[in-house]
């Protein structure tokens, strides 16, 4: 990868004019971050457009603009077969729908490594930004922020492979910590009872969702939820307190039955950005992360995009204004689903949320219901624009029998004229309304001929 990395950051240092094209999500707006400020110091010329999805009207967009060079970070390698008349370098994760070769195609999957664990959108732009010029050692920041974003810490409690060096970048260049702790959203930020409340990887029986029973639980451990007027936080307890909170934890779930796999994601590899304000969203990566999630999920890329090139003042305090809305969202989406429920088939599950959940969200929500529904393939639905916005989800014990959502979603949007990709455990399509059926159909064939 080093070598391609080292290819793509030759070439741009030849041009005067770059266009970059990023996905709307946190590693797609680190991503897009990380290209434009490698750029930047380099003097070169370049603007940014943050989109949903790269299909034929983008790309039909980018040929009547005709820029000099266009750079797609964290989206590309599903439709290498339809860039030609483009000038292009391609650095994405996502899984290669096609067989077509392309120069100047930097991708974990072309050197045999798993794009959702080994290294994210915004690993692999950090990788060319690192070779352009050792100065920009200092962006292992944000794609540390990108890989959490993605969840490519979630299977193993922490960031492995690829990540793994791009993490040592940056904790020795002053830039980036690491440690054991509580791994729920929220230590820097939300009252612990907040964090147990929104509780979610893993769900916390009897505490996640239910705000009375975490202040209960709290007082039930004499653990002060107060310090004279101000909540206390997580970072705010001390070390005793949070033994007794997290060995609580890990003995109700498996009282519960939960099992020691998932008792063991209560606790996991954190990351802290030392150049940050302690006690604020930006000092720990997962928080980071959704702040920039919830500017991407809204159309407000732009705000996160300005946050990640530093701005701590306007653009920052809109975007805590969108994360407070979007945690508000998650709440009330997840009650619908669960107002609704979900329909299950032989060898899948699904629900359709139409236009009550923003297709920008569907797939987060679905993440959300994964440890809380049969194990079986996710599949949701919601109304979008340009037809019906597809995201799957599935446990991960699945993908060791065969699995592979990318395929999925790709061979059944297909077969119904639509578009899909993404990664094996978590994967969407847009397909066109009225063929929801159809789609599942397909699904399902597939899903069965994996697993069976």
């Amino acid at each position: 990868m080093l070598n391609t990395a080292k290819g793509i950051a030759e070439i741009l240092k030849k041009h005067n004019e770059v266009k970059i094209v990023s996905h709307i999500d946190a590693d797609g707006i680190a991503s897009g971050s990380i290209a434009s400020v490698c750029l930047k110091r380099e003097n070169i010329e370049h603007n940014v457009d943050f989109i949903k999805q790269l299909d034929e009207n983008v790309v039909e967009k980018m040929r009547n603009e005709n820029p000099e060079l266009v750079w797609f970070t964290d989206l590309g390698s599903s439709m290498l077969d339809r860039l030609n008349g483009l000038n292009v370098v391609v650095t994405d994760h996502h899984k290669i729908q096609n067989t077509e070769k392309m120069n100047n195609h930097l991708n974990p999957h072309l050197f045999g490594k798993n794009g959702a664990v080994d290294i994210s959108g915004s690993g692999l732009a950090y990788l060319v930004a690192k070779n352009i010029s050792k100065e920009n050692v200092d962006l292992s920041v944000l794609a540390v922020v990108g890989a959490v974003g993605d969840m490519q810490d979630s299977e193993h409690g922490k960031l492995i492979g690829t990540n793994r060096e791009i993490l040592r970048d940056g904790k020795n260049s002053g830039v980036l910590d690491y440690s054991i702790d509580i791994r729920f959203f929220g230590r820097e930020t939300k009252p612990v009872f907040k964090l147990l409340q929104y509780a979610n990887d893993p769900v916390i029986p009897g505490l996640t969702g239910k705000e009375e029973n975490c202040i209960q639980f709290l007082q039930d451990l004499q653990i002060n939820m107060k310090d004279e007027e101000k909540w206390r936080r997580w970072i705010d307890l001390k070390k005793d307190e949070k033994r007794r909170i997290v060995s609580e934890l890990v003995f109700t779930l498996l009282s519960k039955g939960f099992g020691h796999k998932n008792a063991k994601r209560v606790i996991g590899e954190v990351y802290t950005l030392m150049k940050e304000d302690p006690g604020t969203e930006l000092h720990d990566a997962k928080e980071f992360a959704t702040l920039l999630n919830s500017c991407g999920r809204y159309n407000k890329t732009e705000i996160g995009y300005h946050v990640c090139l530093g701005d701590r003042g306007e653009y920052l305090q809109r975007a805590r204004t969108l994360l407070q809305g979007h945690r508000r969202t998650l709440v009330e989406s997840l009650q619908f689903v669960n107002d609704i429920g979900i329909t299950k088939r032989k060898y899948i599950q699904y629900f359709h949320a139409g236009e009550n959940i923003n297709e920008k969200i569907v797939g987060i929500v679905a993440g959300m219901l994964i440890p809380h529904v049969d194990k079986m393939p996710l599949i949701a639905f919601a109304d979008a624009e340009d037809g019906i916005k597809v995201s799957a989800r599935t446990d991960r014990s699945l993908i060791e029998k065969g699995l592979d959502l990318s395929v999925v979603m790709n061979t059944a949007a297909k077969k119904v004229g639509g578009i899909g990709g993404g990664h094996n455990v978590a994967a969407g399509a847009t397909i066109p309304k009225n063929t929801e059926e159809e789609f599942l159909d397909e699904v399902e064939r597939i899903v069965k001929g994996q697993m069976c």
